[in-house]
């Protein structure tokens, strides 16, 4: 039995994954009232395209029609307010525990971990055969988890800009104005949802025992291996 996870961190983990679903829930009632047809436009925010030239309209009615969004403004507005402290003050306390305790370093991207990256995608894909040397973390998932961290930051900073556009006016502007923050707020999300899609994809795909460490801090490894961590 190697230790991979110390309790922080699984505690960590096991916070923002529900906090994480409701605020991008609640994120979505909030923005109903720029997306459903009766307001009379459709935001940026929901298309992709340029000009007054849709190609893709993210959310279209049906969607809105599905979840009830219309008639949840306010409910959306009042769970996503309480639930970003949770989130800031989750995120705060991760960063400060990799800072302290140094964890970071397994964590931070190296000068290696663009190259493994790429050898991981192509093995995932079956395009090659083969890993890199095993850690804790391989290049793929340090460069994942790190940006999901710069993400969470950005998703904060935006979110307070739209919150306070008059008291923080500053934040307000350095993030290019109102509808930029929107615009980057709402990207962000969704880049969340990806990550966490593919993240469970990968979790699956690897099996019961990386599982079983998020949960239990341990996981199973060849008894050559056992050397390496701690029994």
């Amino acid at each position: 039995m190697l230790r991979k996870h110390s309790l922080a961190v699984r505690w960590m983990h096991w916070i923002n994954f529900p906090i994480l679903f409701i605020m991008i829930w609640s994120g979505l009632l909030i923005y109903w009232a720029d997306s459903i047809p009766y307001v009379g436009h459709i935001g940026a925010v929901y298309r992709i395209g340029w000009g007054s030239h849709t190609l893709v309209r993210l959310f279209p009615p049906a969607f809105w029609k599905a979840i009830d969004g219309q008639y949840q403004l306010a409910h959306g507005l009042g769970y996503h307010f309480f639930f970003m402290w949770i989130f800031a003050v989750n995120g705060l306390i991760y960063v400060l525990y990799l800072a302290i305790s140094g964890e970071w370093r397994s964590l931070v991207p190296n000068r290696h971990s663009f190259g493994e990256a790429w050898r991981v995608t192509l093995h995932d894909l079956h395009l090659r055969r083969g890993l890199p040397p095993r850690s804790k973390y391989n290049g793929a998932q340090r460069i994942a988890y790190t940006l999901v961290v710069l993400m969470g930051v950005g998703a904060l900073l935006s979110g307070f800009a739209i919150y306070k556009p008059t008291s923080l006016h500053w934040l307000t502007t350095a993030m290019g104005g109102y509808q930029m923050a929107r615009l980057v707020h709402f990207w962000l999300a969704l880049g969340f949802v990806v990550f966490f899609i593919v993240h469970v994809l990968q979790v699956a795909i690897a099996g019961w025992n990386n599982f079983r460490s998020i949960v239990s801090g341990y996981e199973i490894a060849p008894a050559a291996s056992s050397r390496e961590g701690k029994p």
